[in-house]
């Protein structure tokens, strides 16, 4: 039976989830090639069709995890609609995984507009002239729109207004490792009702 890798507190991980998060965090970005912060993120229909694609987590707090989007894109408008959503990173080279679900909220103006304006100038014509997930008749227009944002802003690129940032706020964060045999170190914080505290759990791999 394998010896367990994954503890918390004494000689572990932080008991806080997101001091562990930034503790893993750390080691990926020494091991992973490309977006150690990239996530997959689900979310629902109006059906209740689940939908699931790759984004970036772009900055977390006591508060949750953000993540900017158009907002009338398709997982924009699940998630205005439903106010909810789940989240798993995977750090392949590290033999691990994050997951994340609870509701949702928006951003602050301000936080939306100070990332915004730290985005590449190629990034911020990209938000206004790309109407994420609406079909579109070739590459050709997308470029011609891309065209036209530049005439129209030059260097100034302002944030449009369907474009912002949402945050998860957990109810439930889980830590997985790998181990020998399948027998994975696994750990779930649940939030405590009526203090906000983190409970934490060791489960079955």
């Amino acid at each position: 039976m394998n010896k367990s890798t994954l503890t918390f507190g004494e000689g572990g991980l932080p008991l806080d989830p997101y001091e562990a998060l930034t503790a893993w965090l750390r080691d990926a970005e020494e091991s992973e090639v490309n977006d150690p912060t990239a996530m997959a993120l689900a979310s629902v229909d109006e059906d209740g069709l689940p939908d699931v694609r790759m984004v970036l987590l772009k900055a977390f707090d006591e508060r949750g995890l953000v993540f900017y989007t158009n907002f009338e894109s398709r997982k924009g408008e699940q998630i205005l609609a439903n106010r909810k959503a789940a989240l798993c990173m995977h750090w392949k080279s590290r033999r691990r995984q994050f997951r994340a679900r609870g509701p949702v909220e928006i951003v602050t103006e301000a936080e939306a507009d100070a990332y915004f304006d730290g985005r590449p100038h190629g990034s911020r014509i990209g938000a206004w002239a790309s109407q994420q997930s609406r079909p579109l008749a070739s590459r050709a227009v997308l470029e011609g729109q891309v065209a036209d944002v530049e005439a129209r802003y030059g260097e100034q690129v302002p944030r449009p207004p369907h474009w912002s940032g949402f945050r998860i706020m957990p109810v439930e964060i889980e830590f997985w490792q790998d181990g020998e045999f399948r027998l994975h170190d696994r750990f779930r914080f649940e939030r405590a009702a009526g203090n906000g505290e983190w409970a934490i759990q060791r489960l079955y791999p």
